[in-house]
C-alpha cells in the first residue's frame, strides 16, 4: 500500500512539474520592439486600446468599414504587430490583434465573433495571422470574408471556398520557407493573391527582433514592413 502511494505521489509530482514548466514556457514571449511601438502610439492617425483579450487599432480619420482580426505567431507579444498594421489602419481599416490563450494560437478556441465585437461599426471582416497564428486563422476563415496569411500557410483545406485570400511571404523566411508555402498552395482557393517580399525573413512580419531558426534578411526591416503594408492595403480595397 505504501509503495503504491509513493508511486502515485511520484507520478503526480512529475505531472505538476511538467504543467508548471509548460506554463512558464508559454508565458515567456518575444516582446515587441519598443521604438516601433512608440512610433505607432505617437501616430495621431491611429488609436490603440487594450480590450483585455485583444489590442484594437482603429483609424482616427475616415474608416472604410473593413476590419481584420489578426492572430499573432506563437509566443509573440501582440503589440509587436502594431508596427505591421500602422499604415493599414491609418488608411482606414480597423485591426484587432488577438491575445491567444497561453500565447499559443492552437489553445485559443474562441470564435471570430468574440473579437469582432470590439469594433461593431465594421461591416466587412477578414481574419489573418502570422506563422502559427496564420494556421489558426485558416481554421476561422470560413467565418469571414477574407483570409490574410503573413509568413504562414494553411493546414486546413480551403480550396473549395470563394474566400479573398492574400498570402505574403518572405524569400529569406527560415521557418515558413518558400518551399513550405508553395507546397501548401493547393489548400487555398484558385485565385489566391500571392506576394513574395524579396529579402524579407520570418521576423520581418512583426517588430520583435530576431527569431531562432530564421533566415537572414537582406533588406532593412523598415523596407520589408513598408512592402508588407502596401500589399495588405491593396488587398483590403478588394474586400466586400
Amino acid at each position: 500500500m505504501h509503495r503504491a502511494l509513493r508511486g502515485t505521489a511520484w507520478v503526480l509530482t512529475v505531472v505538476v512539474l511538467l504543467v508548471v514548466a509548460f506554463l512558464v514556457y508559454a508565458h515567456i514571449v518575444m516582446p515587441g520592439t519598443r521604438s516601433a511601438a512608440l512610433q505607432v502610439w505617437r501616430d495621431d492617425r491611429v488609436a490603440v486600446r487594450d480590450a483585455g483579450d485583444a489590442v484594437v487599432m482603429t483609424p482616427t480619420g475616415t474608416a472604410d468599414g473593413k476590419g481584420i482580426v489578426f492572430v499573432p505567431g506563437a509566443k509573440v507579444d501582440p503589440y509587436a504587430y502594431m508596427a505591421t498594421f500602422r499604415q493599414v489602419v491609418a488608411a482606414g481599416t480597423t485591426v484587432v490583434i488577438t491575445k491567444p490563450t497561453l500565447n499559443l494560437a492552437f489553445f485559443d478556441t474562441r470564435p471570430l465573433s468574440t473579437f469582432e465585437a470590439h469594433a461593431p461599426r465594421v461591416t466587412t471582416w477578414a481574419v489573418g495571422g502570422h506563422s502559427l497564428g496564420g494556421v489558426r486563422a485558416c481554421q476561422l476563415a470560413r467565418e469571414a470574408g477574407g483570409l490574410l496569411l503573413l509568413g504562414s500557410y494553411c493546414a486546413d483545406d480551403l480550396s473549395d471556398t470563394d474566400l479573398d485570400v492574400l498570402s505574403v511571404s518572405g524569400s529569406r523566411d527560415g521557418l515558413s520557407t518558400p518551399a513550405k508555402v508553395a507546397a501548401a498552395r493547393g489548400k487555398l482557393p484558385a485565385d489566391v493573391r500571392t506576394v513574395e517580399v524579396v529579402g524579407a525573413n520570418h521576423a520581418d512580419f512583426g517588430a520583435y527582433g530576431d527569431q531562432p531558426g530564421d533566415g537572414t534578411a537582406t533588406i532593412p526591416r523598415a523596407q520589408a514592413r513598408s512592402e508588407i503594408a502596401a500589399a495588405i492595403e491593396d488587398w483590403v480595397r478588394t474586400l466586400g
